[in-house]
């Protein structure tokens, strides 16, 4: 059974890649939960805006760059994914060392490539 992946930074655009990342993770059996600040669907789910109260997150893949990490520290820490993936350009000491503190696995990665290679 495949866990919960939160997409923070999710978007309806098919030109970005929380959009593709969200089409594959769908396509590999996983159920999302797309939190962004845009509104619309994406993958027949809609996309939830502000930090809402998500049960049971396994991963959380993140699209969002550093500059605008800090105001989901807090909500992210109460949502307590077993981890986080940083994708390229997310990557940030500050909330990694807050996720390891609280128990949450830290991942410095790809979910595409991760997806692709079989190590999701």
């Amino acid at each position: 059974m495949n866990k919960t992946t939160l997409i923070l930074g999710a978007t309806p655009n098919p030109t970005r890649y929380a959009y593709i990342a969200a089409e594959r993770l769908v396509r590999h059996g996983h159920e999302i939960v797309p939190v962004g600040i845009k509104s619309g669907e994406l993958q027949g789910r809609e996309i939830l805006n502000g930090k809402p109260d998500v049960p049971e997150v396994d991963t959380v893949t993140l699209y969002v760059g550093p500059k605008h990490q800090p105001e989901y520290y807090d909500w992210l820490l109460r949502v307590a994914p077993r981890r986080i993936i940083f994708n390229p350009g997310t990557e940030n000491g500050e909330l990694m060392r807050l996720a390891r503190e609280n128990g949450i696995e830290t991942v410095t990665g790809c979910t595409l490539v991760m997806l692709a290679g079989g190590s999701y």
